[in-house]
C-alpha cells in the first residue's frame, strides 16, 4: 500500500510540475528548472553519506569497538540480504538514528551515544531493522527524486513571479491586464510550490511507514513500537539540534510541531506508526 501510495504521490509532483512547467516557464523553461535542480540535488544524493556523517560529528567503528551494535547491524544485514554497511556513532545524548548512502553497496547505519544507552537489545535491532529497510527500499535515491522535483517547481515559480513583476509593470502603462496577470501568476505559483512540498513531506511519510514495516520484520514488531515510544519520551526531553534538510533521515523527527505543522513533518505521527506496529503483531502480519 505504502509502495503504491509513494507511486501515486510521484506521478502527482510530475504532474504539478509539468503543468507550472508549460503553462509558465514553457518547455524550456521546464527543462532549465529541472536541469539545475537535479544537478544540485543529485549531487547531494552522490555525497549525503560523507556530509550529513560529518554534519554530525559520526564516527566510524568496528566489530571490537562496539561489537553488540556491530553483531546486530551485521545479523540484520544478512537476513534483509543487504551488504554489510558501514556503523558510526555519534556523540550525541539525544537518542535517535538513521541510515544514508547512495546504494546498498554505499550504505551506513548511525545511531546516537544516547540511543545505545536507553534502548534493549531487542529495541535496538527493531530500530536497525527500520534503517536497513531504508536502504534496501533505497529512499535516499526516492527523497532525492522527490526533492528535485520539488526543488524544480519552486525555481519555475520564482522564475515566474520574476517575470511578473517586471512584464506587469509594462502591461499596467500600455492600458493592459497586467495588474490581473501579475494577480494570477502569484497565486497560482504559490499553489503550485505549497501543494509540491506537501507532497514531498507526504512521500517522506509514506517511506517511514515502509521502513517501520521492514523494521518489524526483520526484527519484531513491539520491538520497534517500544523503541518509538522510548525515542519519542526522550527527544522531547533531550531535544537534539538537527539541520532542517536532514530532518526526513532520522528515525524519529528531531523537529518537533504539532497541529497544522504536522503537514509539513517528514514523519508520521508516532502513536500511528505504534498503532500500526501493535497490530502487524496483534494479527501476525509480519
Amino acid at each position: 500500500m505504502n509502495h503504491f501510495k509513494t507511486f501515486i504521490l510521484m506521478l502527482a509532483l510530475t504532474g504539478i510540475f509539468i503543468l507550472i512547467g508549460t503553462a509558465i516557464g514553457g518547455r524550456s523553461g521546464a527543462v532549465y528548472a529541472f536541469v539545475f535542480a537535479a544537478l544540485m540535488n543529485f549531487g547531494m544524493y552522490w555525497f549525503s553519506d560523507k556530509i550529513v556523517l560529518r554534519m554530525y560529528g559520526a564516527k566510524e567503528v568496528t566489530q571490537g569497538e562496539a561489537p553488540e551494535l556491530y553483531g546486530i547491524v551485521s545479523e540484520l544485514t544478512s537476513k534483509a540480504s543487504l551488504p554489510m554497511p558501514k556503523v558510526y556513532i555519534m556523540a550525541n545524548d539525544t537518542p535517535n538514528a538513521f541510515a544514508t548512502g547512495r546504494n546498498p553497496e554505499h550504505a551506513a547505519v548511525a545511531v546516537t551515544t544516547g540511543i545505545l544507552r536507553i534502548l534493549t537489545k531487542e529495541e535496538l535491532m527493531g530500530v536497525i531493522g527500520h534503517e536497513l529497510s531504508h536502504i534496501k527500499h533505497r529512499d535516499i535515491l526516492i527523497s532525492t527524486i522527490a526533492a528535485t522535483m520539488a526543488g524544480a517547481i519552486s525555481m519555475l515559480a520564482s522564475m515566474a513571479r520574476w517575470g511578473a513583476i517586471f512584464g506587469g509593470g509594462r502591461s499596467n502603462e500600455e492600458g493592459g491586464g497586467g495588474g490581473g496577470n501579475f494577480l494570477f501568476v502569484l497565486l497560482f505559483t504559490m499553489v503550485g510550490s505549497f501543494a509540491a512540498m506537501l507532497i514531498r513531506m507526504a512521500i517522506s511519510r509514506s517511506r517511514e511507514y515502509l521502513a517501520d514495516e521492514g523494521g518489524a520484520r526483520l526484527a519484531h514488531p513491539l520491538s520497534l513500537a517500544k523503541a518509538l515510544g522510548k525515542l519519542e519520551v526522550a527527544s522531547k526531553r533531550i531535544p537534539m539540534e538537527a539541520n532542517p534538510s536532514t530532518a526526513h533521515m532520522f528515525i524519529v523527527n528531531p523537529l518537533k510541531g504539532g497541529g497544522v505543522l504536522s503537514l509539513f513533518s517528514t514523519h508520521p505521527p508516532i502513536e500511528e506508526r505504534i498503532a500500526r506496529l501493535e497490530e502487524m503483531a496483534r494479527t501476525g502480519r509480519f
